[in-house]
């Protein structure tokens, strides 16, 4: 443990962590079934938390009940947590009666001869809800079926030995993040944790302890606020055998090497200043490769809306937001394309940027850029198209975590053009966290091998094709984190996944599969198993007009299966 303070932060920590060890040994002594019951018990009280915490983070980001894109924080919220809960609870009733998690799946194969694993559906609410959306989890070449089998449970498989105390430091920008985080603390690393929040989610502190407030009673989990001295003292406290992060790569290397001259020193002697085993989610410069086809009208203005939401959901302040769209300037569409994504750019409501020091990055960059095209009446939101001749090493390297979008042209068509973007994805763009890709049924299927060969020299920890990678977030069965590769000298988008509530070893990536249109214009290609959808214009759409009322509505329905309600929700979809 630390030295004896006289300090109150110190010792409020000290006897938080002291109570977390007690309360390690009464979770270490749990079954398998016992921890699955608590985990139900954790779903009722976030179940009755679900309206004050979705409300709540509503207007801390600067969104009132009548605002349209109040509905974010519904599914970026609770339902993210409850859909977790619930696969969790599955993952260990599968477990406790001997079986393996992947047991009832029907393991596939990826390019490479990579093992996959469906990740979703998961249920048969998930196919009504989200028809047309699947994903699967690639597991690392060299990983086989029986190998996938037998090692799913990580720290389940053997409960009685204990991972410690973790320590969480939870994001500030996405309000399910330290929730999920601490469950997969919990679940995965079988440690009991506590969570650090970061200030911008300070005001949900009691929310969050009478949603989890199962948990806490018990001894396994602490919440405590305060700035970055609170953070520092409890990566170095004795008690904590773990450290997680949802943040900055810059905080990152602050807590491994330390700051100033001192780091750089340590890094040279490979002497890390915090020695504890550490994961990590960082982010990164996530590309939107448009591949070229022959799209219709209805078809460039609704990807050009699906580019928009991936920057302008939660106002850009998303670790997986897209921020360089990728184009050929071979298409004979790029044009239209181009204008359809003006128009959705200035279409999209209106909204705070209201993340710390965002406005001032969404400033600068477009008083420093002569090529910045703003929106919003009072640059808000900024739009870089930049020709070939052009530096656009800024918008490459910097995650601007803000409403800044840029668009890259590309040489070629058809594979050139994608094997281009994807040397590009790779090779160029700083971080691995997430890529996506828009393509029509009629280039894919042209394409043929060369397609899903692309796909899997991504080197990217979430990709979502025809998808937005902010949906591979929400998915409990799938993984999220950097693609493998990251070290403590170079972290890039971080260490380690975190979800995975099939508690998968040997993880690569995760993939999502989207319809390219929507329904009814989906009927078109029904005879394409891919695009078989019912699934209007997604509820996450920036420029969905029934967005906020239908993203309440799926959120219900996961808390309470009632199919009243479920049908009121579907015919809003249906007007969106």
């Amino acid at each position: 443990m630390s030295s004896i303070s006289s300090d109150p932060v110190t010792v409020a920590l000290d006897d938080d962590i002291a109570a977390l060890r007690a309360g390690l040994t009464s979770w270490s002594h749990l079954t398998l079934g016992q921890r699955a019951r608590l985990l139900e018990r954790v779903r009722v009280s976030v179940v009755a938390c679900a309206q004050e915490w979705a409300e709540q983070a509503a207007l801390m980001k600067g969104l009132d009940d009548r605002h349209p894109l109040r509905g974010e924080e519904w599914l970026s919220g609770p339902y993210a947590v409850i859909v977790a809960l619930d696969a969790y609870a599955r993952t260990l009733a599968e477990l406790s009666a001997g079986r393996s998690p992947l047991d009832a799946l029907t393991l596939g194969t990826a390019p490479g001869g990579r093992v996959t694993v469906p990740a979703f559906p998961a249920t048969p609410a998930d196919a009504l809800l989200l028809s047309g959306f699947t994903a699967e989890v690639w597991l690392r070449p060299g990983v086989t079926a029986q190998d996938a089998r037998t090692t799913a449970g990580l720290g389940q498989r053997h409960p009685s030995d204990s991972g410690g105390v973790g320590l969480v430091l939870g994001a500030g920008n996405v309000t399910a993040i330290p929730v999920l985080d601490v469950l997969y603390e919990l679940v995965a690393g079988n440690r009991v944790a506590i969570l650090k929040l970061n200030p911008t989610m300070d005001t949900l502190a009691l929310t969050f302890r009478r949603a989890l407030a199962p948990l806490i009673a018990a001894g396994f989990l602490r919440i405590v606020t305060g700035d970055g001295s609170v953070g520092a003292a409890l990566t170095r406290h004795a008690g904590i055998d773990h450290v997680h992060i949802t943040g900055s790569e810059a905080t990152f290397d602050a807590i491994v090497w330390g700051t100033g001259d001192d780091a750089a020193e340590r890094r040279r002697n490979d002497d890390p200043a915090m020695p504890k085993p550490i994961t990590a989610e960082l982010g990164g410069v996530s590309p939107v490769i448009v591949v070229p086809g022959e799209w219709t009208a209805a078809d460039l203005r609704f990807q050009a809306e699906h580019v928009v939401t991936m920057r302008l959901q939660n106002a850009g302040h998303n670790c997986i937001a897209g921020q360089v769209v990728v184009v050929s300037r071979d298409w004979a569409q790029r044009g239209a394309f181009l204008s359809e994504l003006r128009a959705a750019y200035l279409r999209a409501p209106q909204r705070p940027t209201w993340y710390p020091h965002a406005p001032d990055r969404v400033a600068r960059t477009a008083a420093d850029s002569p090529i910045a095209e703003t929106y919003d009446g009072g640059g808000e939101r900024v739009l870089m198209v930049i020709d070939a001749e052009q530096d656009a090493s800024a918008l490459e390297t910097t995650e601007y975590f803000a409403p800044i979008l840029g668009v890259i042209d590309l040489p070629g068509t058809g594979q050139q053009f994608l094997d281009n973007a994807v040397a590009y994805a790779n090779e160029r763009l700083t971080g691995t966290l997430g890529a996506n890709l828009l393509i029509d049924p009629a280039t894919r299927t042209a394409l043929g091998p060369g397609f899903e060969e692309a796909v899997a020299e991504l080197r990217y920890g979430a990709i979502a094709i025809n998808a937005w990678t902010g949906f591979n977030f929400l998915l409990a069965n799938g993984t999220w984190g950097a693609y493998p590769g990251g070290t403590l000298d170079d972290v890039g988008s971080g260490i380690g996944v975190v979800h995975n509530a099939l508690l998968l070893e040997g993880v690569e990536r995760t993939v999502v599969h989207g319809p390219f249109r929507p329904f009814p214009r989906s009927v078109r290609t029904f005879a394409d198993p891919a695009e078989r959808t019912v699934l209007p214009k997604p509820p996450w759409f920036v420029t969905a007009r029934t967005g906020a009322e239908v993203s309440e509505g799926f959120t219900r329905y996961q808390m309470t299966g009632n199919i009243a309600g479920l049908a009121r929700t579907l015919a809003l979809a249906l007007r969106a």
